[in-house]
């Protein structure tokens, strides 16, 4: 099937007269697309998994965000026939606080694998997945919304915008979006954060070295992803709102002094940067479920962009529920699954949430305790099995 047959099919894709599935997924992003090929590899027949997204494929496709996969994720995509895509994979990470003495350095020797972790376009990552999950037969309906939604004891009813209604034993909310469109959750901070996107080039790359600097403000993150002139970086650069502004509305070469002032000269000078955007950054969680319905990923966690753990962790949720699901769909429609994914997601949805919120509040903190931060990286370098518990946290979450 060439892509733009895919796509048309896509999206006029249609289900029977009776929209009748066991599982219907609420946004069509990677975690729920990998929620959806996951529970078909594990034996739920793609006809019985509908997803449902208010984008066209197209649209998913061409976005061009850069996302941090980290080795975990990779396998499971790798699980599902999604992988390998185009990706660049991260060898190094450096971690250091700006202005004070102190850095750490995490390297994929220590752990004996490939790679840390690997960079690749949004829209990529969507294709192989879109592709695993045509090659499943999950039934896909896009671009469609969800009207309403109502439980009731057997099941869940979905109206949708065009006017049918799907009928479902268990409904997944996989649409999350960015912290600046969400309602409040039970927690929720505003981290009085913008992150400003682009993608950059420099004079002195270091091939395959990600950097994690902390500053005044906020992380500073550049993760390495080549492209077709050669070394670039992923620049995720948080700051203050009006700050965010500021380097917006600069022009090309004064945003790259304000960046090369901010991030040092590890790498030389910064040549070249694409279109910037922004989006504020917050936290904002809540893992409740009910007896039919459930959250992941975005959805049930925003989190700080700080050491990329958002997508990780969602992709971790819907490993965790596509298990679930297959045992006891069968057997009570996935009630059972959803209470025993809520306890078992919890400690490593706590401890992932704890950690992002306090890296986002200390580190940008201007506070007296600064320098003792910067020794407690330049601690960690020197002690190895705590820096390698700290990858090995990044890689794959609390096991």
């Amino acid at each position: 099937m060439t892509d733009a047959v895919r796509m048309d099919a896509q999206v006029n894709g249609q289900l029977d007269a009776r929209l009748d599935v066991d599982v219907a997924i609420c946004g069509a992003g990677p975690v729920g697309m990998a929620l959806a090929a996951l529970m078909a590899a594990r034996g739920i027949a793609g006809e019985r998994i509908a997803l449902i997204d208010g984008k066209s494929l197209g649209q998913a496709i061409s976005d061009p965000r850069s996302i941090a996969l980290a080795w975990g994720s990779r396998l499971l995509l790798q699980d599902v026939g999604a992988w390998p895509l185009p990706a660049t994979a991260i060898h190094e990470i450096h971690v250091s606080r700006r202005g004070h003495l102190g850095r750490s350095i995490m390297d994929r020797s220590e752990h004996d694998l490939e790679a840390l972790g690997y960079v690749a376009r949004y829209g990529d990552v969507v294709d192989a997945l879109s592709r695993a999950c045509e090659q499943a037969g999950v039934q896909v309906l896009r671009p469609l919304r969800v009207a309403s939604l109502d439980e009731h004891g057997d099941g869940v009813v979905l109206q949708l915008d065009d006017g049918r209604t799907l009928h479902a034993k268990v409904a997944v909310q996989a649409e999350g979006g960015v912290f600046g469109e969400q309602a409040a959750a039970a927690r929720s901070h505003d981290y009085g954060q913008t992150a400003v996107i682009a993608r950059v080039s420099t004079d002195a790359a270091i091939p395959h070295r990600a950097f994690e600097r902390f500053t005044d403000e906020g992380p500073l993150a550049l993760l390495p992803q080549d492209g077709a002139d050669g070394h670039q970086y992923a620049l995720v650069w948080c700051v203050r709102p009006e700050r965010a502004q500021q380097l917006l509305d600069l022009g090309t070469d004064a945003f790259l002094r304000e960046l090369g002032e901010a991030f040092g000269e590890r790498l030389g000078a910064f040549t070249r940067v694409s279109e910037r955007v922004a989006f504020p950054l917050g936290l904002n969680a809540d893992p409740r479920a009910t007896a039919r319905t459930v959250a992941i990923g975005n959805a049930a966690q925003t989190l700080h962009p700080v050491a990329g753990q958002g997508l990780n962790l969602g992709l971790r949720d819907a490993a965790v529920l596509a298990r679930l699901l297959a045992r006891s769909l069968s057997d009570d429609g996935g009630q059972s699954a959803i209470a025993q994914f809520t306890a078992a997601r919890e400690r490593d949805r706590g401890m992932v949430i704890r950690a992002t919120d306090t890296m986002a509040r200390v580190f940008a903190d201007t506070g007296p305790l600064q320098p003792l931060f910067g020794l407690a990286l330049a601690a960690l370098d020197t002690v190895k099995p705590a820096r390698m518990l700290l990858a090995e946290f990044m890689m794959f979450g609390r096991r």
